[in-house]
C-alpha cells in the first residue's frame, strides 16, 4: 500500500495498484465487470467482493464547494446498468458507473460535513475475491447497511480441497528420475532476524525451518539433490543465500516465509505464492501453489503474484517465494502452530516441485 499526490487538487491514490493473482489478461470493452458484490457495514467498512485475482485501483479527493469527500474504486469490465443509490448517516451517495470503456467504476460520496481521516485510507485485500476498505474519522453506529450482492459468498470450494489433499506417504509422491534434479530450499530469515511474530508469540522463522528441514527431506527420498540454505537457527543475509543457489546451479529455488500484516489486524488470512519472470518460474509457482492450496483447505487463495523479492530476481534458476499463510491471522496462526498441519505444508511443497520438475524435461 503507498500514498502518491497526483495534482494540487489533492487528488490522492492511497491503495495503489493492488494485485491478487499472477497475470493478468486484458479485457474487451464488452467484458462483464469484475465487481460482483459489495456493501458499506454499520462499522463503516466497505467490503467488496470481486473476479478471483482482479486488479484494483482506489483514489481520495477532498470535498469542492457543496460536494463531500469522495473515495472511488475502478475495476476491470463492463458495468451493465449504471446507477445511484441513496446514502444514509454520514454517506450522501453510492454511484456505479463507467467512466470509459471496459471500467466499471464505484463511488462513495459523503457528507459536506464529514471529514475522513485520509492518511489512513487502504484498501485491503483480503483473499484473492474479497476486498476491505475501512474508512477512518465516521462516527460509530451513524450507518445503516447498505449494498448490493452477496459479499460473503466463498469462490473456494475447501470441502472439495480437503478431499484431494489427505494422503501424507512419500511413495505417493511424485517419481523424478534418481540424482537427475538439484533443488535449493530457502528457509526465510532465522538466528537474530526471526521474521514476522504474531498472534501468542508465533514466530515465522520457527514455522519455516521445520517446513523446510521436512521438505529437504521428502525430495531427497524421491532422488532429488536437495540444498538448504540453512538447517539451523542461524542468521543468514539475503545474499548468501542467492550466491548458494547460483553455484549449485540447482534446477529451481525455493524460499519459504509466513506473512504477516503491518496493523496485525487478525481478519486477514491466506496463501500466497511469488514469482518473478518468465514461464518457468511462474510455472513453479503455480504447481506448488496448486498443492499448498490443497494442504491449505480452510485457508483463502491470495492467488500467484510477480513480485522483486530479491532472493528471486537474483537467482540464476526458476525460483518462487511461498507465503504459508499470515501468523497475525486469526485463522491461519491457529493452523500453523500445528506439527501436523506444518508437515502436510511440507508434503504439498514438495509435491509440486517434483510436479514441476517432472513436466521440465
Amino acid at each position: 500500500m503507498f500514498g502518491i499526490d497526483l495534482n494540487k487538487s489533492k487528488l490522492a491514490l492511497f491503495a495503489g495498484v493492488i494485485c491478487c493473482s499472477n497475470v493478468f489478461f486484458p479485457l474487451s470493452v464488452n467484458s462483464a465487470s469484475a465487481l460482483a458484490a459489495w456493501r458499506i457495514n454499520s462499522n463503516g467498512i466497505l467490503e467488496l467482493r470481486t473476479s478471483s485475482g482482479a486488479k484494483l485501483e482506489a483514489f481520495f479527493q477532498s470535498a469542492a464547494s457543496d460536494k463531500g469527500e469522495r473515495v472511488w474504486i475502478d475495476f476491470p469490465g463492463e458495468l451493465i446498468r449504471p446507477r445511484s443509490i441513496k446514502g444514509n448517516g454520514p454517506v450522501k451517495e453510492i454511484r456505479l458507473g463507467k467512466p470509459s470503456d471496459g471500467v466499471t467504476r464505484l463511488v462513495v460520496e459523503f457528507s459536506p460535513s464529514v471529514e475522513l481521516e485520509h492518511s489512513k485510507l487502504k484498501l485491503i485485500g483480503t483473499a484473492s475475491d474479497k476486498w476491505e476498505l475501512r474508512f477512518f474519522g465516521l462516527q460509530s453506529n451513524t450507518l445503516n447497511l447498505i449494498g448490493e450482492g452477496n459479499v460473503n459468498r466463498n469462490s473456494i470450494n475447501k470441502t472439495k480441497r480437503r478431499r484431494i489433499f489427505k494422503s501424507l506417504d512419500v511413495s505417493s509422491l511424485p517419481n523424478v528420475p534418481i540424482g537427475k534434479y538439484k533443488v535449493v530450499i530457502d528457509p526465510g530469515h532465522g538466528g537474530s532476524d526471526p521474521g514476522a511474530v504474531g498472534i501468542n508469540g508465533l514466530k515465522e522463522t520457527n514455522i519455516v525451518l521445520e517446513v523446510s528441514l521436512k521438505v529437504a527431506d521428502l525430495l531427497n527420498q524421491k532422488g532429488v539433490n536437495t540444498i538448504l540454505t540453512r538447517s539451523s537457527e542461524r542468521t543468514l543475509d539475503l545474499q548468501p543465500r542467492v550466491t548458494i543457489a547460483n553455484r549449485s546451479r540447482a534446477n529451481a529455488f525455493v524460499s519459504i516465509h509466513a506473512n504477516a500484516t503491518r496493523g496485525k489486524d487478525n481478519k486477514v488470512n491466506g496463501v500466497e505464492t511469488y514469482y518473478y519472470s518468465g514461464y518457468k518460474g511462474y510455472n513453479l509457482a503455480k504447481n506448488i501453489h496448486k498443492q499448498i492450496l490443497n494442504a491449505a483447505y480452510t485457508s483463502p487463495d491470495r492467488g500467484i503474484r510477480r513480485s522483486r523479492f530479491y532472493v528471486i530476481r537474483k537467482t540464476s534458476m526458476p525460483a518462487v517465494l511461498v507465503e504459508l499463510g499470515f501468523v497475525t491471522g486469526k485463522n491461519d496462526a491457529e493452523v500453523l502452530r500445528q506439527k501436523d498441519y506444518r508437515e502436510k505444508m511440507a508434503f504439498a511443497i514438495s509435491k509440486g516441485i517434483l510436479n514441476y520438475l517432472r513436466g521440465s524435461n
